[in-house]
């Protein structure tokens, strides 16, 4: 044993941490005769009230792991409160893409107001716009179906006014649906609610202009200027809304999809001429004896 000690005196004697300088790093820090009696309360009176605290409900579910109903509730983290602190490449490009299109939209609406700089052509653009409504192009179906004779010309007329039937109807669905308001959120007029078109998404006039072009192409037979020019019309009249600021950009692109796919799907269905027929009879109230 004395062997051993003089042998840990020169150890201790060497130590860095035994110099006067690093004394106060080995010994415990102090406390203060008022912190050690504020400690000395603080779990008592803890003590206390835990003691004084009814047993809880959920008591028994907690020991066996489950959650106590009055006990604390856990913090709940941004993703469960669905928080996209991190949103995914794709939904950044579709917010991108939808300023974008807000942004060309509201530029373009150059006739949107009388004061625009595209006031003087307001009027035209107006007359050209107002082509491709709804009530124009059933009212003109109505009035050739009634000056037609033959069977075949009745037979195109019939379907081409259930075609526009049709897009006036799905149109007018969507448009409820979506409730989307156009860049100007301007309020829709007088010939927009005879023809349901209130909204902004998708384009009624886009989408009509389209499907008649396409089933006037289709039906006819007309010359390669004149096929220009059907075509010609029915982009320029999905422009005009946006001109007027009625509707976005991606409106009027969404319906002349649209349209493509209304006139495709008459197409698919296509009425007969026994059938025509008696659709003609129903509609004048003339019961005849179909053979």
């Amino acid at each position: 044993m004395p062997g051993s000690q003089a042998r840990c005196r020169p150890r201790d004697r060497n130590n860095v941490l035994n110099r006067p300088e690093f004394i106060s790093l080995n010994q415990p820090p102090r406390r203060e005769p008022g912190e050690a009696r504020g400690g000395l309360r603080r779990a008592a009176s803890r003590q206390q009230s835990q003691q004084e605290e009814p047993p809880l409900r959920g008591s028994r579910d907690s020991s066996e792991g489950g959650p106590a109903e009055g006990g604390p509730k856990e913090p709940r983290w941004p993703e469960q409160d669905c928080m996209q602190l991190n949103p995914s490449f794709g939904g950044i490009a579709l917010c991108s893409l939808l300023a974008i299109d807000i942004s060309l939209s509201r530029r373009l609406g150059v006739c949107a107001g009388p004061r625009g700089s595209g006031a003087p052509l307001r009027s035209m653009v107006t007359l050209l716009a107002l082509s491709g409504h709804g009530l124009i192009w059933v009212c003109g179906t109505l009035f050739c179906l009634w000056r037609s004779n033959t069977l075949a010309g009745q037979e195109v007329l019939v379907n081409l006014l259930l075609a526009l039937v049709l897009d006036l109807m799905t149109v007018a669905g969507m448009q409820k649906l979506v409730k989307r308001r156009g860049p100007w959120d301007l309020p829709p007029g007088f010939l927009d609610y005879i023809s349901m078109d209130t909204y902004s998404f998708p384009a009624a006039h886009a989408s009509r202009a389209v499907m008649v072009s396409k089933f006037l192409l289709n039906h006819l037979v007309l010359a390669v200027p004149l096929r220009i020019l059907l075509y010609l019309w029915a982009f320029l009249v999905g422009v005009s809304r946006v001109f007027l600021g009625k509707h976005h950009l991606s409106d009027v692109g969404c319906g002349f999809a649209l349209g493509f796919l209304h006139f495709s799907l008459v197409e698919s269905v296509w009425l007969d001429s026994a059938t025509c027929q008696t659709l003609i009879s129903i509609g004048t109230l003339r019961w005849t004896l179909l053979v």
